[in-house]
């Protein structure tokens, strides 16, 4: 993917971080996640907790977005038809520590083959789980390893995770990216950090962070 930058219709709490492919991976601890302040919010608001809500027409398929929710980035992926059906791949499955996701890393609704409530979006913590770097966006097959799908990379410490954020077999990270609650009140809306009716997960419920 190259580089690009997308202005996001969000509500007047949300902030905008924009991810270039390829880009996000520095040794730092918290690498470098570029802020779009779209309404100048103040410290108030910048700390704030509540829902984010994103329109969801605004992100082409194929690319991330990042936001921040809780002081955390979330990557936000429109999965293409291509990337979904490489999730089910036995031989990218062989070569995950958990791919049937029976860690606690994601809410009971996202413990599925694509981690996801719905199999296009992938929304993930983008915090790596050994040393809490931040992994870069590296979807071309064969990016990570040879003839593999393609995924995230923490270039910390060389962790590797896939699309759907199961991380890799020998690497330093230990677990799969947790998934943070969310929800989609219709087609073209998601709600980050709010459960779907009846659900009551919280990050806090994850293994590790």
């Amino acid at each position: 993917m190259t580089d690009a930058t997308l202005t996001q219709d969000v509500s007047r709490r949300d902030f905008l971080y924009v991810a270039p492919a390829g880009m996000l991976g520095v040794a730092a601890l918290h690498a470098a996640w570029p802020l779009v302040d779209q309404m100048n919010p103040s410290a108030d608001v910048l700390s704030a907790t509540a829902p984010l809500t994103v329109d969801l027409t605004a992100i082409a398929p194929g690319q991330q977005v990042i936001f921040k929710w809780r002081a955390m980035p979330i990557f936000v992926v429109r999965r293409t038809e291509a990337l979904v059906e490489d999730l089910k791949s036995p031989s990218l499955l062989a070569q995950l520590r958990d791919p049937q996701s029976e860690a606690i890393q994601q809410p009971s609704y996202a413990r599925n083959w694509s981690r996801s409530v719905h199999a296009e979006f992938l929304v993930l913590v983008g915090v790596c789980t050994h040393l809490q770097c931040i992994p870069a966006f590296s979807p071309e097959r064969g990016s990570l390893l040879a003839a593999t799908p393609g995924g995230y990379l923490c270039h910390c410490h060389g962790s590797k995770y896939d699309l759907a954020g199961r991380v890799f077999k020998g690497v330093p990270a230990p677990l799969n990216l947790p998934v943070p609650p969310h929800h989609f009140p219709d087609g073209n809306t998601l709600v980050i950090g709010e459960n779907p009716a009846g659900e009551t997960f919280d990050l806090s419920q994850v293994q590790q962070l």
